[in-house]
């Protein structure tokens, strides 16, 4: 299968390393922008997190910001910005300014969800109202906010208003599908960490896209981990990084990013489904099981785009494993 027109993207959570601190997985993050742009990859995108002491992402424009500074040409963007936590105009005018000091780099990937427990999301709410379920106003606020003058009212956003950064539906559910359908939008399905309505999903999308001023066909981004090495079996063990930490996530006892090293012997039947549900969508292995693995499910998906996260804890071989996408890929 010729994967030339497959665009590949890179979706980063800002992990903090065992034996790392916040600052250097900030610096982590940085290289890895760079050595990504370099490659040639089509974009690179920071999520949203809050109260994980593993992650670092959630002053997540703060951190985009800071890779545009320290990038040429890569667009940068969220993967994403969790709407319910901001009010629009805020984030209308942070990826407004943005876009005015780095013009035509700058992606506003945006999700339903609050991107942390329910204690944090009470405390990040702008108001005491399930502002969730005001996620379909909020993205067409942030559409007008964007938009050329003759799309405003009253309230404006400066800067903001006529930079039109282009907006992205994150989801894990049709529900969302439905939405980036309905407005026109390119949809990215989460299934690097919840895959389980992903083809559903796709199809509803894709059936349900509506043409609009931006799109005038669906654009679907399929957002997986990857972990690469020279053999099956090294990627077997480097894997098992990723797995400790979902595993630890599951568990809540909120780990850093290990080492590889054995797989736990205490797990129990549920936890071992949720984990192997989590990372099912996982490009795993040799550059030639990599190219079948993607083979397969672009025979079903036909993807646009692959986002893709890696959770490899050594950083150069972190970086060897998004070379080996983008050389099969190329």
């Amino acid at each position: 299968m010729d994967f030339s027109n497959l665009k590949l993207s890179v979706l980063n959570l800002a992990p903090v390393r065992q034996g790392y601190d916040n600052a250097q997985a900030v610096q982590a993050m940085t290289e890895l922008a760079q050595a990504v742009e370099q490659m040639g990859y089509e974009r690179y995108w920071i999520a949203e997190h809050h109260n994980i002491p593993g992650l670092v992402s959630s002053a997540t424009s703060i951190l985009i910001g800071h890779v545009l500074q320290n990038t040429q040409k890569i667009r940068v963007g969220s993967g994403g910005i969790m709407l319910p936590n901001h009010s629009p105009l805020v984030v209308a005018e942070q990826f407004g300014t943005l876009a005015t000091i780095y013009p035509n780099r700058v992606d506003l990937g945006l999700g339903r969800a609050p991107g942390t427990d329910r204690m944090t999301a009470a405390a990040l709410r702008r108001t005491h109202q399930e502002t969730a379920l005001s996620f379909p106003d909020d993205v067409q606020a942030l559409q007008r906010y964007l938009g050329d003058d003759s799309m405003q009212g009253y309230v404006k956003a400066y800067p903001g208003m006529g930079t039109n950064v282009p907006i992205y539906i994150l989801g894990s559910s049709t529900e969302s599908a439905y939405l980036a359908a309905a407005l026109g939008l390119p949809y990215a399905f989460a299934a690097h960490f919840a895959p389980r309505m992903l083809e559903s999903a796709a199809q509803i999308y894709r059936q349900n896209f509506r043409p609009s001023a931006v799109l005038d066909k669906p654009y679907f981004i399929l957002a997986c981990n990857l972990i690469s090495a020279d053999t099956d079996e090294e990627a077997q063990w480097l894997s098992t990084s990723h797995y400790h930490l979902v595993l630890s996530i599951v568990r809540n006892s909120r780990l850093p990013l290990m080492p590889p090293r054995d797989l736990p012997t205490d797990l129990s039947e549920s936890e071992r489904q949720v984990v192997e549900s989590m990372t099912a969508y996982t490009l795993k292995g040799s550059k030639a099981t990599i190219t079948a693995q993607l083979e397969s499910w672009q025979n079903v998906l036909h993807a646009d785009e692959l986002m893709v996260v890696s959770y490899i804890y050594d950083q150069e071989k972190q970086k060897a494993a998004y070379q080996t996408l983008k050389d099969i890929c190329c």
